[in-house]
C-alpha cells in the first residue's frame, strides 16, 4: 500500500503550501498567481472578510474570524470594502 498523492501531484488538490505572503486587499485586483487556483488564508488579526472564491463571482463575507485561524477555502481576492480584519493576512499557495 503506497502512501500519499498519487499521479501528478500539481493537478491534486493542495495538501501542503509551499509559499506565502501577505495579501494587499483590493476592491478591483485580484490575488497575483490565482489565474487558475485560489489560495488558501491564514489570518494573523481576526475580524470580517470579504472575499471572491475561485469557483464565483459573487463576493462573500466570512464574520467575526478569528486570529490565528487557517481558512480552508480557495479565494482570488480579499476586497477592502466590509473587511475588517488587519491588512496581515496571508495568501498560502
Amino acid at each position: 500500500m503506497s502512501k500519499g498523492v498519487q499521479g501528478n501531484f500539481a493537478a491534486q488538490v493542495r495538501v501542503f503550501a509551499h509559499d506565502a505572503e501577505y495579501v494587499t486587499k483590493s476592491d478591483t485586483v485580484d490575488i497575483p498567481g490565482t489565474e487558475s487556483r485560489g489560495v488558501c488564508l491564514y489570518v494573523n488579526v481576526g475580524g470580517d472578510i470579504n472575499v471572491l472564491m475561485e469557483g464565483s463571482s459573487t463576493p462573500i463575507i466570512f464574520k467575526g474570524v478569528s486570529a490565528g485561524q487557517f481558512l480552508p477555502m480557495l479565494v482570488k481576492r480579499v476586497y477592502i470594502t466590509d473587511t475588517t480584519a488587519a491588512a496581515e493576512l496571508i495568501a498560502l499557495y
